[in-house]
């Protein structure tokens, strides 16, 4: 057992996790489970001075549905800093990014039965922590239940860092502008993961929309990226489509074709993604149909830009997008074949990283 290293919780039992004072009401019967957090108010699920790294996380509330999933938020303080390391809706930061619970266990989150949220990533502080809940709704929130699982330390290891994560949201992505994961900041740490939706826009009817490549822009990089996937099916490590799954690192709770939902995630555990200096992360949002479905949209004036065919039956290959092609989807000659094109899409998303100081 390490030295001088203390298990702590907090919950309404016990607010300031505090040795031998937990559970004291109510004779200890069940006194204090929960609490009501008022429409606008906040709640401070744990304070903490000194060094310690929060091990796993807790809650469920009374009120689940998408309005509230996304009203509700939870902000992580680090070192008495007055600015927030995570600020983040609740249902986003714990795996949920259409704002609609599924049943998923992952290496970080899980929610057994769609009705809790789990979380076990690490995250140490150096001299305090901070973590508190925001009803930013116009609704009463009557039960909240939460744990904290934390443990004191007896000094800060200078090979930790503080855990952060950044949400996003574009409700119209533009065309062949790239939509933006984590923005460009600056400074030393590891890329843990992203928690990614796609509301796919119905204009393009049933066609593919997940063409788009998921690049990182390390260290100095600019134009180009040192990291690029391939499409957004084969970075969550599935192919030729996405269909609903479960993985330790990489999985698609919702992929429901009907509604145009798609929730993923993807964790950079046993790949880690290490950057010195600074770090940018993007998503092109791209689709694939064939040629004739693909006129069909064009011609209907749904917004698109041809990039490439493929012709696998021929072998050839086309760059749209290339300076010495001249090749437009109206005319006569266009090579019939699979045809990625740039599309708009509502994308949602939360990045999860380490960084080396306590705040942006």
């Amino acid at each position: 057992m390490p030295e001088g290293h203390e298990t702590r919780w907090t919950s309404f039992e016990n607010p300031t996790g505090a040795k031998g004072t937990a559970a004291q009401v109510n004779k200890g019967a069940k006194g204090s489970a929960f609490g009501r957090i008022m429409a606008g108010d906040s709640c401070v699920l744990l304070s903490q001075q000194g060094p310690g790294i929060i091990n796993r996380i807790w809650l469920t509330v009374s009120k689940r549905n998408p309005k509230m999933l996304r009203a509700l938020r939870i902000k992580f303080y680090w070192d008495n800093s007055v600015v927030p390391a995570v600020d983040v809706p609740l249902g986003d930061f714990f795996g949920n990014p259409l704002s609609r619970t599924s049943r998923f266990e992952n290496c970080f989150f899980s929610n057994p039965e769609k009705r809790s949220f789990n979380c076990s990533i690490p995250m140490p502080y150096r001299t305090g922590a901070k973590v508190v809940f925001v009803n930013t709704s116009d609704e009463d929130l009557t039960h909240l239940f939460y744990d904290i699982n934390f443990t004191k330390l007896p000094e800060w290891d200078s090979e930790m860092s503080y855990f952060h994560a950044v949400w996003r949201e574009d409700k119209s992505t533009k065309l062949g502008v790239d939509y933006t994961v984590l923005p460009q900041l600056s400074g030393k740490g590891r890329f843990l993961g992203v928690s990614l939706g796609i509301f796919a826009n119905k204009a393009y009817e049933t066609t593919w929309w997940g063409e788009g490549e998921i690049k990182f822009y390390i260290d100095g990089d600019k134009e180009f990226p040192t990291l690029s996937g391939t499409g957004v099916e084969d970075y969550i490590g599935t192919a030729w489509g996405q269909g609903e799954y479960s993985h330790r690192y990489q999985g698609c709770p919702i992929a429901n074709a009907d509604s145009c939902w798609w929730s993923m995630y993807r964790f950079h555990v046993q790949d880690p993604i290490y950057f010195h200096h600074d770090i940018r992360v993007t998503l092109q949002q791209i689709g694939g149909a064939p040629y004739q479905k693909v006129l069909e949209l064009y011609k209907a004036k749904v917004p698109l830009v041809p990039v490439t065919i493929d012709r696998s039956g021929k072998l050839k290959f086309y760059r749209l997008l290339d300076e010495d092609s001249d090749l437009h989807i109206t005319d006569k000659d266009f090579p019939p074949g699979f045809v990625n094109f740039y599309r708009q899409d509502h994308v949602t998303s939360t990045a999860y990283f380490y960084l080396d100081r306590p705040a942006v």
